[in-house]
């Protein structure tokens, strides 16, 4: 009788159990869901600065959809091309864990989606949360095709900062009036600079400081004594923004998805692939006064820019005793200098990781291979089919060697083993020889050009000295490295010096990024570890250096194990 009443008990308790357990095993295997978009690529009128053009747009949308999802969430992006441009999209900093199928750049991960075709993109978000954003990745047709990604953490799991009242994206872009298409391939075929935009734009709209513009201006309605969490995307194609509101302090509290230390600034610097959350506090009481949120360039290099600023307007709610038809003053904000380097040293040295328990600060401690790329303009002989000036033209490179963008998309030929003819591995490891970087410039001003990637084992421990030169003008150079994250360990004026600098890197608390501004005139150190088999990107995301050649690839080859290594194609994978 005992034993039958133990097995009862024994059975009752396996239940409860498995009660309990089951579901948290279930959700142990799957954290997230599914999530699924479509994106059209096509053509839209859009009227700004009293110009009606037509642009490439998804959906129809400029700025384009708002991709939203959570940490551990799937991702599928169904795009359809009814363009006669080819078309692909990048999902700036999505890791792309073993799915760089899905990563986006033209020629690198995939060929492009020709008119007519589409390309089901497909990803999962690990271990990463807070803003991103998506554009199109060939030629400059990121102009116009772009749009934030606004990744939440995981239910429940709170943000380790005050919960905002609301949540707002605000894109910075660029605007011409013009068809960049044409404006980037005339200036290809003359090796001299483009033309530069008409405009910049907040939410895809000038404000009123530019012609016949006071209608088209993004305005943040808000209630006072709330929090509000701004995620500013920086989406230009070739300039670094300075960006504040008057009267206003704002709190940083991450950076390219990953929260840092909170600190307050009046203002943000910003450049092209860049993302940075800040929390705004508004007012106790609702002030007689409207608010400029005004951004404008800062600029390093001795080319031609758009010198001008855009402007949103940040509006009280008042209540209903409120006087409404007064008009109120306008308070503008005062922005830094133009080539105010000394803020933007000091602006990016502030971002630091949270580093504690919940998040830690994963540096790479033991360096497995030394890196040192030089990055900057110079020159290169013109082919017959170009009309230059003294048969020179401007190009850019890393290490001396200008990249030429192949026919056939590099993880393709990598992935299958036919790389003779598409790339060389032969990237060098450190420029062919050395000179004062940022001194008196050598007198062969020539660059060398080639198709040529950096090979490294899976969970190489990588440390890369980026360092500016002043060949043809020092010049603040905006580095994304797609596939990963990297810690930036060190930053500094002048020429690195690799006996002097490393003791004083930061490995305790540095800032975790996917783009770093190498200083104007100076160097950057960061370090990442290769976890994520495939073919990775490397290039300046000043759109102009990158046409120019400002970009190399890594490849990073399988793991041992099943989960390191590199899924096989699609089959729906775009052919060149």
């Amino acid at each position: 009788m005992a034993s039958h009443f133990l097995k009862a008990v024994f059975a009752f308790c396996t239940f409860l159990l498995l009660c309990v357990l089951l579901p948290q095993l279930a959700h142990a295997k799957h954290t997230g869901i599914t999530r699924h978009y479509k994106f059209d690529i096509k053509l839209q009128n859009v009227t700004r600065l009293c110009k009606t053009k037509s642009i490439l747009t998804v959906n129809g949308k400029f700025p384009g959809p708002r991709i939203i999802a959570r940490e551990g969430d799937r991702v599928l992006i169904k795009v359809a091309n009814h363009v006669q441009n080819n078309v692909t999209l990048h999902w700036h900093g999505i890791r792309q864990l073993r799915s760089g199928w899905a990563d986006g750049p033209a020629y690198i991960t995939q060929c492009p989606i020709q008119t007519g075709q589409t390309y089901l993109y497909n990803f999962t978000i690990i271990g990463q949360r807070g803003t991103l954003f998506w554009h199109a990745h060939i030629s400059w047709l990121r102009a116009t095709i772009y749009g934030p990604i606004v990744i939440l953490p995981k239910r429940h799991v709170p943000y380790p900062f005050p919960q905002p009242f609301k949540e707002v994206p605000i894109i910075f872009g660029e605007w011409w009036n013009a068809n960049t298409e044409t404006i980037i391939s005339q200036a290809l075929k003359t090796g001299s600079g483009p033309n530069v935009s008409d405009a910049y734009t907040i939410n895809g709209l000038p404000g009123p400081l530019y012609n016949c513009s006071t209608k088209d201006t993004f305005k943040l309605k808000v209630k006072p004594g709330k929090t509000y969490l701004l995620r500013l995307i920086n989406a230009a194609l070739n300039n670094e923004l300075f960006f504040s509101i008057a009267n206003h302090s704002l709190t940083v509290v991450e950076a390219d998805a990953v929260y840092v230390k909170p600190f307050r600034t009046q203002t943000i610097l910003i450049t092209p692939g860049q993302t940075t959350n800040v929390l705004l506090r508004t007012k106790p009481k609702a002030p007689n006064a409207i608010f400029a949120m005004a951004a404008r360039p800062y600029v390093t290099g001795p080319a031609a820019f758009d010198n001008s600023t855009t402007m949103g307007l940040l509006e009280y709610e008042t209540g209903p005793n409120h006087n409404k038809n007064k008009k109120l003053p306008l308070l503008k904000p005062v922005l830094p200098k133009l080539n105010d380097t000394s803020f933007s040293f000091k602006f990016s040295q502030k971002i630091r990781s949270l580093a504690n328990a919940k998040f830690p600060a994963k540096v790479p401690k033991n360096i497995n291979r030394k890196f040192f790329f030089t990055v900057g303009l110079g020159l290169s002989s013109c082919s017959k089919s170009q009309r230059c000036t003294n048969n020179t033209q401007v190009l850019a490179g890393i290490n001396n060697v200008s990249f030429i963008q192949p026919n056939t998309a590099l993880l393709q030929a990598h992935f299958f083993n036919k790389t003779k003819g598409v790339f060389t591995t032969d990237f060098p490891t450190n420029p062919p020889f050395k000179f004062n970087y940022t001194g008196k410039p050598p007198s062969n001003l020539m660059l060398s050009t080639g198709t040529k990637v950096v090979v490294l084992p899976y969970k190489t421990s990588v440390e890369l000295v980026l360092q500016d030169t002043s060949i043809i003008g020092a010049e603040s150079h905006p580095l994304h490295l797609h596939g990963f994250n990297f810690f930036v360990v060190g930053m500094g004026f002048g020429n690195f010096d690799s006996k002097k600098d490393p003791p004083k890197f930061n490995l305790v608390d540095p800032a975790e990024r996917n783009t770093i501004g190498v200083p104007s005139g100076g160097w950057v150190a960061i370090r990442f570890l290769t976890d994520n088999p495939g073919v990775w990107f490397m290039h300046c995301h000043l759109e102009v250096h990158t046409s120019w050649g400002l970009k190399m690839a890594w490849v990073v080859m399988d793991g041992k194990k099943p989960n390191q290594k590199l899924a096989p194609p699609p089959s729906d994978l775009p052919k060149c």
